[in-house]
């Protein structure tokens, strides 16, 4: 999968995800709603791997430029809005930006 280019350098995961969330905000709403209904239903550990799968099932034409990169930057968005889910998704030190 080719990297995008902003500018004169090689965009970074972070620079990716930040321009696709913008273009996409329905993704994260999305994903924040189908979390918050897997904690209702007595969930305790949820993974983005499997709610990004979810997602493109039921999307019909999937969405375009949904990277499996995104995961872990889109976990700690739903952390960050929502701190009490904070146990329930396991996160890892980030290695790249």
């Amino acid at each position: 999968m080719p990297t995008a280019v902003l500018g004169s350098h090689r965009a970074t995961i972070t620079e990716q995800f930040r321009t696709f969330d913008a273009h996409n905000p329905h993704v994260y709403r999305t994903l924040e709603r189908m979390a918050a209904r897997r904690l209702a239903a007595g969930a305790t550990r949820i993974s983005l791997k499997h709610l990004f799968e979810d997602l493109r099932r039921q999307l019909p034409h999937g969405v375009t430029g949904l990277n499996n990169n995104y995961t872990a930057l889109y976990a700690r968005q739903l952390i960050g809005e929502h701190l009490h889910w904070a146990p329930v998704f396991e996160l890892r030190r980030r290695r790249a930006a």
